[in-house]
């Protein structure tokens, strides 16, 4: 028998796919949400109309989402990976020309039933493009300037698009994230090492762009550094946020200070305490205990991810899986940073937990590929 004649009889097909779900990274996803939906309603004064209710309906259809795209095969998705990468490049063009502004920034498309938010879409369709690129790509050429040059492009095209927003934070996660898919694909650490040398580089020149005619960054992103650097020079001014989330943080302990008795939250010291902010509502009714745990929880999602994809044969679904890893762990890691005052405040969400839309429907897409890759690999 052949390996593809083999592969064909191993890959489960019709009802029967649904029993060959990963179903623990599934259960693990629904308690990250549960988790979620918990403390929407303790920031929300015990209100489930407020913030809690339309998030389990968001995370309802998001699984509903992963569902319906894990039952389709993988090499659909693959050859699907760039029409959906190029889509989402027109959907950050259309914001660009009739997009929504808010806070300062113009980054939703207004769809009626809800608003939607393109730079979130293009962190999965990037994922799955470059997914592709390397799975076409001879592993001998994946190095060779070349065609390093296309997967670059591939990735500055939607940060040039995001900056415009301006969304510094989106931004630095389509690099990284892009950057993970060219390092997990084999790209020599040589280029690695240069674009490091460049980013300190450029890091040095935006300092020394502030002021001048040719300031690279925006007035209030200056603030954030300054802030990240010296919080305490303006605690009631640029500095406030980042001081009352230290001060919600060890007001938690170790144990918290119960459910619902947040009193940062609750008194609303602690700014936007239902979306970029809500691990330090969790940190501080839960405590050191509460935040581990749902550290220790995403953590299990991140090796789920990782052990399906190093036991699957297929490059392509391999490599998407393991982008979807990355960008999840992102997620997660840049927001707790930022809100720990180890990172700048740059507006980045928990994922799963923050009160959202486009966030928690971009994440259960991503790991409808996931499911996908698992229940479509040969075995």
């Amino acid at each position: 028998m052949s390996y593809l004649e083999h592969t064909v009889k191993t890959v489960p097909n019709g009802p029967r796919k649904i029993l060959y779900l990963n179903w623990p990274l599934a259960i693990l996803l629904a308690t990250v949400a549960a988790i979620g939906f918990l403390m929407l309603y303790s920031v929300a004064s015990g209100t489930l109309s407020t913030w809690a209710e339309p998030q389990m309906k968001r995370f309802a259809l998001g699984f509903a989402v992963m569902l319906a795209i894990a039952m389709v095969p993988i090499w659909f998705w693959r050859n699907m990976s760039l029409l959906a990468y190029l889509g989402s490049l027109a959907l950050l063009i259309a914001v660009a020309l009739v997009g929504i502004e808010g806070k300062g920034a113009q980054r939703w498309l207004d769809l009626g039933v809800m608003r939607l938010q393109p730079s979130e879409l293009v962190k999965i369709t990037l994922v799955m493009v470059l997914a592709a690129y390397y799975d076409w790509l001879p592993i001998s050429r994946v190095s060779r300037p070349v065609w390093v040059m296309i997967p670059l492009a591939l990735i500055l095209a939607p940060v040039a698009l995001v900056l415009r927003q301006p969304d510094l934070g989106t931004s630095i996660l389509l690099v990284l994230g892009g950057g993970a898919m060219m390092f997990l694909a084999g790209v020599h650490w040589a280029y690695f090492v240069t674009v490091i040398a460049l980013g300190v580089g450029g890091v040095f020149t935006v300092l020394a762009s502030r002021g001048t005619e040719w300031q690279l960054l925006e007035n209030y992103q200056y603030r954030r550094i300054d802030t990240f650097l010296n919080p305490e020079s303006d605690p009631l001014g640029a500095g406030y946020h980042i001081t009352q989330s230290k001060i919600a943080l060890g007001s938690g302990g170790w144990t918290g200070r119960g459910f619902m008795q947040g009193t940062q939250s609750r008194l609303n010291f602690l700014p936007e305490k239902h979306t970029d902010f809500i691990f330090v509502t969790l940190a501080e009714e839960f405590g050191f205990i509460g935040a581990v745990s749902l550290l220790g929880i995403y953590a299990l999602i991140i090796v789920f991810c990782v052990v399906s994809a190093l036991t699957n044969r297929d490059r392509f679904a391999s490599l998407l899986t393991l982008g979807v890893a990355v960008a999840f762990f992102l997620y997660f890691a840049v927001n707790m940073a930022m809100v720990t005052g180890l990172m700048p405040v740059v507006g980045v969400p928990l994922p799963l937990v923050s009160y959202g839309g486009s966030a928690m429907l971009v994440l259960m897409l991503g790991f409808g590929l996931v499911q996908s890759a698992h229940v479509h690999k040969p075995r």
